[in-house]
């Protein structure tokens, strides 16, 4: 994962088209994947330089196994990263930060990770992960996997159809006892073990990752408006369930396809958009704007593409939509989803 792509970047730059529109970006992540050295780094001073040009009011930061405890019970290992989560959004929280940055408060909620395969023990850590900071709201465990050895397999390996595993189940029934959500990152083929664990839990909270991970690798190369078709029937059918809710975005990872890393200068916004257009369109159409949320997945979508350009696109997607519609997709689905205070 580099993250040291400056000037790469730097071939397309934007000014931001509405600096005032108020963000909540739902989905980025933070780490130091030491011995890799600074290329591998997003902390949050990276944050708040990638931010610097948006009204960027809060952020939720989602798991990505950052700062682990490297000893203790392996089941309560993930606890670290909310410990060091937590210290982050307090030094974001200082408001020392804002007079360079604007006010942004980062990760206002958490979203961290517990072995839901564990079953019902799994409570011991998803309450070690409340008693550890009050910004925790929910886990999210990978369900991401593929049978082509030519699909990268999420890093925990969680196998076929994790989603329909009774054990797993037993676990994530532990969520809604205690008010937390589940974010599903999983590969388009599995959208509908997404929606069959959505209608087995109702009253939980599922958050759909990166418009359900459309692939562009390995057997789906070259087959886009194959997948397109596949998963656009997908979508449509777990967004029947009210319990789910969509992030948009997330879809510039090497695994879908696009090759934007390859090219000699980074994309702009209008091409980002060419690209994207149909899926965002449909995902919002089939959940509404009230349940969907505009997402960065930065630093992994900045291999990419920039921030502010990134953020341009769906400015411009949005540009005809009433004033209401686009508070939601820019903000307010966040605020409430994540259980946010307005700020």
């Amino acid at each position: 994962m580099v993250t040291n792509n400056a000037g790469w970047l730097a071939t397309t730059v934007e000014a931001a088209l509405e600096p005032e529109l108020p963000i909540i970006d739902p989905h980025h992540h933070l780490w130091d994947a030491r011995p890799g050295g600074p290329s591998l780094r997003y902390f949050l001073d990276e944050l708040h330089e990638d931010t610097v040009d948006l009204n960027v009011r809060q952020t939720v930061f989602i798991e990505c196994s950052a700062m682990y405890r490297a000893d203790g019970p392996e089941a309560l290992r993930p606890v670290g990263e909310t410990e060091f989560v937590a210290g982050v959004a307090a030094q974001s929280a200082s408001g020392l930060y804002d007079g360079a940055y604007g006010e942004m408060r980062a990760c206002t909620a958490i979203v961290g990770h517990a072995d839901l395969t564990l079953g019902a023990a799994v409570g011991e850590a998803l309450d070690a992960h409340l008693e550890m900071s009050p910004r925790f709201r929910g886990i999210r465990h990978h369900g991401s996997w593929d049978p082509s050895p030519d699909v990268p397999n999420s890093r925990i390996e969680p196998g076929p159809q994790l989603f329909l595993d009774d054990t797993f189940r037993a676990g994530f029934a532990e969520l809604g006892k205690r008010n937390l959500s589940f974010e599903g990152w999983l590969y388009h083929p599995q959208i509908p073990e997404l929606t069959d664990l959505a209608r087995a839990f109702p009253e939980t909270t599922i958050i759909l990752n990166h418009l359900g991970g459309p692939l562009g690798v390995g057997p789906y190369a070259e087959r886009r408006d194959e997948v397109f078709a596949d998963w656009r029937e997908s979508i449509a059918d777990l967004a029947s369930c009210p319990n789910v809710v969509a992030k948009v975005g997330g879809i510039q990872m090497t695994i879908n396809g696009f090759g934007w890393h390859e090219r000699a200068s980074a994309p702009s916004s209008d091409e980002l958009l060419e690209a994207n257009r149909a899926w965002y369109e449909h995902t919002i159409e089939c959940f509404g704007p009230e349940r969907c949320m505009f997402e960065s997945n930065f630093p992994v979508d900045k291999l990419s593409c920039g921030y502010t350009i990134l953020w341009n696109q769906f400015m411009k997607l949005t540009s005809g939509f009433p004033p209401e519609e686009r508070a939601q997709l820019f903000h307010d689905t966040a605020l409430r989803v994540y259980r946010l205070e307005r700020w």
